[in-house]
């Protein structure tokens, strides 16, 4: 008798099979994820490794400083003789790099001038997909209004002038401040040294930056014309300003003396290091040293560029090396509470196994945790924290060292002497490369001057948690579509004679992406209404504000509607559930923008991350929270209520300002005053906030008021 063999369903491969299990048991996966990835965050100053210097040609140290006492005292010269020309009530601001330029030349170095033009801070919509470049003259400008960078150059008699070294010294040259005259005393020693060495193999340019329209215009001037045409030639703007202008009159007489009339370029920057000293000294007890790295978007410069200064300024200079943290975080309770555990958990965890030492001080805990919340916050920003931004812009690695002296006027050589040997070293450090620093992270944040948490460990805490939203995503999807296929059997009647009844099929979540996408191009909308606000000058952020505002919610509503996406159906065609395709896609879309804006800024996104999944995974109908009358279904209603408040952007805002700061402090047009800095720096945060957050944002709330 023959029998008929039963076709067998081929089993699906394991990777098919974990991907079903994640999917049906989501939400318990979900709330795994998103723990873990709060904890992991939380223990990032735990998982710190030490810092280390990678380019063996470095070589920090290596060689004893050449900065002697004399060149500390001509310095010192120097200094006194900014302060004695700022002293005169009639400086125009061409005295002092007048006198930079003499000196220049006496040192053996040559000299040019650059004038900077103050840049409209006008807002434009493409200026986020445009390069460094961007910028717009103001139209009322006057040859006075010229700032003037004077720029000094060694030939290194050891180089083929392809590569060159950058010191920076941002000044105002209206009106010298000590501190500012005391960096221009340290870069001049460093310079008249490094044009008598023998070893030098890269060319050197000091940059004595005028700042009078700020410090970052005034080094991004310099660098669009440095690797541009020459624009920036002091010929060319005394064409624009004419031949008799105050400029051109003033600097005849240094001209005559061997100054370049063209733009003198030298070789590829390897390193840029911007030197400033602070008014007075704050929480150092002996003489410090401040770091700031961040530059726009988040980029940072090389760690061995950090390495190497963190090196030199403890071991060879006895200074106090900090970064940037947030101090309100240093007394804070519940962090050292934290930090408490973590000592207890790893006293235990090295009791069972000597080998095993993941615990730290609470006290190095709360600090560094206070440490990575400042990187954190600089870099989300995407604002440079220093003049050293500008040079990122062009990858250029560099940073800006703020030195912090405890001294009395007397003194002032010894700090110079000190001050001067670091900038040696590093100098001479850098010299030593072969080519351009690769070697150690460029992806990091910091948790103290020594400890540093790579990119492959702070990962691991956004991936935990944006991993729960695809798996949502997929578990709505499918939960939507198996309703759908049980409603096919049910028979809807139409509410009004000649209706067609409704079929429902599985291309039904193309309606619900549509209005994703709608809600999403508003965004692109909101994004460029600043463009047209400020085209009122005279308006308080306060108004701009509440016009944006509006701007913003008409935009949405006509939006919308043009689309039908605000069509809210009819009783007969709501279907049982049908909110969870919108939140599928949305929370899909909440999961490419997170992902997308993590490759262009990690730290916007972590920040991101920690506001939008909760809320997007937990919105559902308030309507099914009140019906259910139990408490479990109110708490539930409420936290998603909670979640929304405090994920509306100028709410997380001033919540977040408030909390870093003081409540007292914050007002509401502080966040128009924020944003206006982000477009005026290009960051990517802004885009960010208004093309990914503020629309997921809109969406949670259409769910919570969905009707079921």
């Amino acid at each position: 008798m023959a029998e008929v063999a039963a076709v067998v369903k081929p089993k699906p491969r394991p990777i098919i099979r974990i991907g079903l299990f994640l999917i049906s048991h989501s939400l318990l996966v979900s709330i795994i994820c998103c723990v873990a990835g709060v904890l992991t965050l939380l223990l990032l100053p735990v998982l710190a490794k030490n810092t280390y210097i990678s380019e063996n040609a470095l070589m920090p140290g290596s060689a004893s400083p050449m900065l002697s006492s004399a060149d500390a005292s001509d310095g010192h010269i120097f200094l006194n003789k900014i302060m004695s020309i700022d002293s005169i009530s009639t400086n125009t601001g061409i005295e002092i790099p007048e006198m930079i330029g003499k000196h220049i030349i006496e040192s053996g170095g040559e000299v040019n001038y650059h004038q900077i033009q103050p840049i409209s801070d006008n807002f434009h919509p493409l200026q986020f997909f445009l390069g460094p470049d961007v910028g717009i003259v103001r139209e009322n400008y006057s040859c006075t209004s010229y700032g003037i960078n004077t720029v000094g150059i060694v030939r290194a008699p050891r180089g083929d002038g392809k590569e060159a070294i950058v010191i920076v010294t941002p000044y105002n040259s209206v009106k010298t401040t000590t501190s500012e005259a005391l960096s221009l005393g340290v870069a001049y020693s460093v310079f008249s040294l490094l044009s008598r060495v023998s070893w030098l193999a890269k060319d050197i340019i000091w940059l004595a930056a005028d700042s009078r329209h700020g410090e970052h215009a005034a080094v991004a001037a310099w660098l669009r014309d440095y690797y541009a045409l020459s624009r920036g030639d002091l010929e060319k703007n005394q064409d624009m300003c004419g031949a008799s202008s105050v400029l051109g009159h003033e600097l005849t007489s240094v001209k005559r003396n061997g100054v370049s009339n063209g733009f003198r370029r030298a070789g590829t920057m390897a390193a840029a290091l911007v030197i400033k000293v602070a008014e007075r000294s704050t929480g150092f007890e002996k003489d410090g040293l401040k770091i700031y790295a961040e530059a726009s978007n988040g980029q940072m410069p090389n760690l061995d560029l950090i390495n190497i200064v963190n090196y030199l300024a403890v071991h060879g200079q006895g200074l106090q090396v900090r970064v940037e943290k947030i101090w309100s975080l240093l007394d804070s309770w519940w962090l050292y509470s934290l930090g408490e555990l973590q000592e207890l958990l790893g006293k235990v965890a090295k009791s069972l196994n000597p080998d095993w030492k993941i615990g730290i001080p609470a006290s190095d805990y709360v600090e560094g945790c206070a440490t990575l919340a400042s990187s954190l916050y600089n870099q989300a920003l995407g604002v440079p924290t220093g003049p050293h931004g500008a040079f990122r812009d062009f990858q250029v690695d560099s940073i800006t060292l703020e030195f912090s002296p405890r001294f009395s006027s007397s003194q002032r050589v010894l700090f110079l002497l000190h001050a001067g040997r670091l900038v040696e070293g590093v100098i001479r450090s850098v010299n030593n490369l072969l080519e351009k620093f690769h070697q150690s992270f460029f992806l990091y944040l910091m948790t103290s001057p020594n400890r540093f948490v790579s990119v492959g460990i702070y990962m691991i805490a956004f991936a935990l948690l944006i991993a729960p939203l695809p798996l949502v995503a997929a578990a709505l999807f499918s939960d939507a579509s198996k309703s759908k296929s049980g409603k096919d059997d049910v028979s809807l009647e139409p509410s009004h004679p000649g209706e067609s009844i409704p079929t429902f099929t599985a291309w039904n979540w193309l309606h619900t992406a549509k209005t994703v996408l709608i809600v999403h191009l508003w965004g692109a909308i909101v994004t460029i209404i600043p463009y047209f606000l400020c085209q009122f000058p005279n308006s308080s952020p306060l108004t701009s504000l509440l016009m944006w505002t509006v701007s913003s919610l008409v935009g949405l509503f006509f939006t919308c509607a043009a689309s039908g996406s605000l069509s809210i159906p009819r009783a007969s065609q709501l279907q049982i559930r049908e909110w969870t395709l919108l939140k599928a896609v949305t929370v899909a879309a909440a999961f490419i923008g997170l992902c997308l804006m993590s490759v262009i800024n990690y730290a916007t996104a972590q920040i991101g991350a920690l506001l939008l999944v909760p809320m997007c995974l937990m919105a559902v109908p308030l309507r099914i929270d009140v019906s259910a009358k139990t408490m479990k279904a109110l708490l539930h209603g409420a936290c998603n209520i909670l979640l929304v408040f405090a994920g509306f952007p100028p709410t997380a805002f001033l919540l977040l300002r408030g909390a870093l700061d003081s409540f007292d402090r914050v007002r509401l047009d502080d966040f128009w005053n924020w944003t206006e800095s982000l477009r005026a720096w290009n960051s990517a945060t802004y885009i960010y906030i208004c093309m990914v957050h503020l629309p997921c944002w809109v969406l949670c709330i259409r769910i919570l008021l969905h009707r079921r």
